[in-house]
């Protein structure tokens, strides 16, 4: 007798920590925020771009800080190439600007939708590897390019269906102007990776920080934040801010960017109180230079962030001589759809088709299959239950699959040459004829 040859060990089937598998109701979720950003972004004249998920490392690093390197995926390729895995989608639009910007032309209006990588520790709503919506303009400097991106996020989270948010705004060079006027812009970088920190460690930690890793003086750190703290209405803190930064001609065009921005909002309508001017932020990644956004959630402010940016006029320039400012933002797919789960605004359906053609008699598949051609003609998905069972097994997974409509019919409705219309969130049930179908069907579906 041969011998039995040994069974081979079975591979545990796990995901890493910090990345996902999406089971269908989490991906038709994701998708249909992906079309809702692409419809609005478009909607502005934003064009697609795609670029490689890998980088030359040099393309990556260096450009959003020390905290930002340390969490990039680096590693020598098969070719003994210094890669990395793309950390945001702002500095791969940077290099794919200098490339091909005689081919694209200026001012280049581009949205990208695509996963980038950060080894950072994972949390709610925060994962190693996650879905970025981006919208930007390139090659214009001018105030309304920003005053534009604060309207498509406006306009995006209302198209999502959030009635509650707010639009944090503040402008880079009101900040740098204030370390102008104190002497203190060799310590730029490092007072306003501390001020990113603020809601999160307080002042006096802030204060800490800055002394003891910055090397400014307890005053000069309390002078940044006493800004940064400023409270009131927008037209109160500018009325302040130009009282701050008289002299300074960086802040005096941050200011003015800042009055023009809301004003403009106001004049389109944009209602009173959903931009917030909030002097203390900073965005922590080291290439913005001019307005930058933040966007809260009113009904969970915790969760963060869910759409930021801001203005970066500088950051091509390590890759071309050419002068290519830039502006624009970015809406966190994966941290909106753990809001959106969590408010309730998600849909449990596993099916993108809304009608389940069941089936009774095998020998009739040619007139199931010819019914469900004939809704997707009229542009109505469908599909069809793939084998002769009871109705019992069939409406139990209509039910676990989402679908909205089930059609029946056996022996006796092919002889009547009617359709048992079944609808599965109520129950009722209508008899319709083979003629009228789609007509009838369409106008439960739409």
């Amino acid at each position: 007798m041969s011998e039995k040859s040994p069974s081979k060990q079975k591979i545990k089937p796990q995901t890493l920590r910090g990345f996902r598998d999406f089971l269908p109701d989490q991906m038709m979720a994701r998708e249909h925020l992906m079309d809702t950003a692409r419809q609005v972004y478009r909607s502005y004249g934003f064009a697609p771009i795609d670029t490689p998920a890998l980088e030359y490392a040099e393309v990556l690093l260096g450009k959003g800080g020390e905290e930002s390197d340390k969490q990039v995926f680096r590693f020598t390729d098969q070719g003994d190439r210094d890669v990395a895995m793309r950390f945001d989608l702002t500095v791969p639009l940077a290099r794919y600007s200098a490339q091909h910007i005689q081919e694209l032309g200026i001012p280049f209006r581009r949205y990208h939708i695509a996963p980038v990588w950060r080894g950072e520790r994972p949390a709610r709503g925060r994962f190693r590897e996650f879905m970025q919506c981006d919208f930007d303009t390139i090659g214009s400097t001018s105030n309304a390019t920003d005053i534009e991106t604060l309207m498509v996020i406006n306009d995006l989270f209302e198209k999502i269906g959030i009635e509650r948010f707010t639009i944090r705004v503040n402008n880079r060079k009101v900040l740098n102007g204030l370390l102008e006027k104190n002497g203190l812009q060799e310590h730029a970088v490092g007072i306003l990776r501390c001020l990113d920190k603020l809601d999160k460690i307080g002042r006096d930690k802030v204060v800490e920080e800055m002394v003891e890793h910055v090397g400014v003086t307890a005053e000069q750190a309390g002078s940044v934040l006493d800004m940064a703290q400023l409270d009131g209405t927008p037209e109160q803190i500018l009325s302040t801010l130009e009282g701050m930064l008289a002299g300074s001609e960086t802040g005096e065009v941050g200011v003015s960017h800042l009055r023009e921005l809301f004003a403009t909002a106001n004049a389109c309508g944009i209602p009173e109180g959903r931009i917030s001017l909030d002097v203390s932020i900073a965005r922590g990644l080291d290439y913005y230079t001019g307005t930058i956004y933040e966007t809260l959630l009113g009904d969970l402010p915790g969760i963060g962030s869910v759409c930021s940016g801001g203005r970066y006029d500088n950051l091509a320039e390590l890759f071309t001589s050419q002068k290519l400012p830039g502006v624009g933002a970015s809406l966190g797919l994966d941290r909106m759809l753990a809001a959106m789960e969590e408010l309730g605004m998600t849909q449990k359906a596993t099916t993108p088709a809304p009608v389940l053609v069941t089936m009774f008699e095998q020998d009739r598949l040619a007139d199931y299959m010819k019914v469900a051609r004939s809704l997707r003609a009229a542009g109505i998905g469908a599909e069809v239950y793939p084998e002769a069972k009871g109705i019992g097994k069939q409406m139990k997974y209509a039910d676990k699959k989402g679908f909205r409509v089930a059609l029946i019919a056996g022996a006796d409705e092919f002889a009547a040459g009617m359709w048992q219309v079944k609808g599965l969130a109520d129950g009722s049930q209508q008899e319709v004829s083979t003629s009228e179908l789609v007509n009838f069907v369409a106008g439960l579906v739409r």
